[in-house]
């Protein structure tokens, strides 16, 4: 076990506490939801990093870092999705939620057959989750109609277009192997 694998783990534990968070009748349990987002996104950030830097990439982290992202920002637009009951929200977390079912259903298949690196993480995929995780932060922070919540809105909205199109571009990337299986 080594130190971006226990931030990684962190950021699991982290959601048990973000939900308590969301929930607690407090004015100050949603602006530390929100820090505690914050610090599981910088950790996300952080662990790779250090990976990489230490060369410290194990194959533990490397199937459990897209889990633990995946779960946080899962259970991160539930909890907006009931906090705002507005299908104007509901619709872009849908899309988010099941872009990320069919891309990791995806990447294990392509696995199976020896060619995930074809459907590896891009460029379009770094800045769809940086969008994601300041959307999830703002909405989190600020109560919703404000003008910073509807920015954060206006910022998933973002988030999940170029979800749509990452999730395209993995497709066409995997068509040629997913095509001739089918047949």
């Amino acid at each position: 076990m080594n130190i971006p694998n226990l931030l990684t783990l962190a950021r699991i534990l982290f959601i048990p506490l973000l939900v308590v968070l969301f929930y607690l009748p407090f004015a100050w349990s949603m602006p530390l939801a929100a820090t505690l987002f914050a610090l599981a996104a910088v950790t996300d950030w952080l662990d790779g990093y250090l990976a990489r830097r230490w060369d410290q990439s194990t194959p533990f982290g490397a199937f459990l870092d897209p889990v633990a992202d995946k779960l946080m920002v899962a259970v991160a637009l539930a909890l907006l999705i009931e906090r705002y009951e507005a299908i104007w929200l509901t619709l872009p977390a849908l899309v988010i939620i099941g872009r990320e079912i069919v891309i990791s259903a995806l990447r294990e298949w392509m696995a199976e057959m020896g060619k995930r690196g074809q459907v590896a993480v891009s460029w379009i995929g770094k800045v769809k989750t940086t969008l994601q995780m300041v959307a999830l932060l703002v909405l989190l922070a600020f109560t919703p109609g404000t003008p910073l919540a509807l920015l954060g809105v206006a910022t998933l909205y973002l988030a999940a277009l170029l979800t749509l199109w990452s999730m395209f571009l993995y497709l066409k990337s995997a068509w040629p192997h997913l095509s001739s299986s089918m047949r």
